[in-house]
């Protein structure tokens, strides 16, 4: 059976790809944070030493366990990538310097910025707020171009 032509455009697919490539990098919470301390280089013997210490015989430790608990409990909540849909729009809108932002212009924004940024953010005519949300999301934009 034939594979189904992926329709993505190309350089939305060359910017989701450095988009997942660099969120991988990042820890998902505090758990994935303490285990690469502890299994830094520097610390790693330490932690080895120790949990000889402790656990006998190649007992299992937990650490799995203690590391997504910690992600659960201090999540660090991660962007979500655009959608080409909105990654289209966005190349589109931040194209422009423009000196206002018109309600679907605005409306839109808030909708993607929502979305990628898990928040509940209400429309308003902030222009601070609304600036803010073009610059965060002209910045994840930008750094994966």
């Amino acid at each position: 059976m034939k594979k189904p032509k992926d329709k993505r455009t190309k350089e939305y697919k060359e910017w989701k790809a450095k988009f997942d490539v660099e969120q991988a990098k990042k820890p998902d919470g505090l758990g994935d944070v303490v285990h690469d301390v502890l299994h830094s280089k520097a610390i790693e013997p330490i932690t080895n030493a120790v949990k000889n210490l402790l656990w006998k015989d190649n007992e299992d430790c937990n650490c799995d366990e203690r590391q997504k608990k910690l992600n659960d409990m201090f999540n660090f909540n991660k962007v979500k990538c655009f959608n080409e849909e909105e990654f289209e729009w966005l190349t589109d809108f931040l194209r422009v310097k423009r000196g206002s932002v018109n309600l679907e212009q605005r409306i839109k924004l808030y909708e993607i910025y929502n979305r990628v940024f898990g928040t509940k953010m209400q429309n308003s005519n902030c222009p601070s707020c609304l600036l803010t949300i073009i610059r965060k999301l002209d910045a994840i934009f930008k750094t994966y171009k």
